[in-house]
């Protein structure tokens, strides 16, 4: 017998849930790579934030909400005017474009129609994602893309 497929949502690397954990991550730990990334490359340069979102053509306030995971990956255009500000050579404007498409902070995975163990899988992450720390998340990861054979 299949197992019932269930999708699930995991919110900026937490499981979604409708009362905050006590140990919950302060909010200013709740950045999604890419938003990690943009705050590093601002940071590099002493930019800030309303000057970077001037220069851009978006608000201070949505380009604060993209490196907080409290909002969706950027456009590609986003990411093209993001690397053309910061001058960027090749290698690091690929590893930021990467970035920006795993950095969803809505992650929603439909089961349906795979093995009862990628259901199981899925849910065991979205259930538990926020009970693990930062060394077993890079080790899972990394054994993760290393059977898909992905690069880092």
């Amino acid at each position: 017998m299949a197992a019932r497929a269930r999708s699930t949502s995991v919110c900026a690397g937490r499981a979604r849930e409708d009362t905050p954990h006590e140990d919950a991550p302060h909010e200013d730990a709740l950045v999604t790579p890419f938003g990690e990334k943009l705050r590093a490359l601002r940071s590099e340069r002493g930019v800030s934030q309303k000057a970077m979102a001037e220069a851009i053509g978006v608000s201070a306030a949505y380009l604060s909400a993209l490196e907080h995971g409290r909002r969706g990956a950027p456009t590609w255009t986003l990411i093209q005017k993001i690397i053309g500000y910061f001058n960027v050579i090749w290698d690091d404007a690929e590893e930021l474009a990467r970035l920006a498409e795993t950095s969803h902070p809505r992650v929603k995975l439909d089961t349906s129609g795979l093995t009862p163990a990628a259901t199981e899988l899925a849910n065991l992450l979205a259930e538990n994602i926020e009970k693990l720390d930062e060394e077993e998340l890079r080790r899972i990861t990394v054994s993760i893309r290393a059977a898909l054979k992905q690069p880092k």
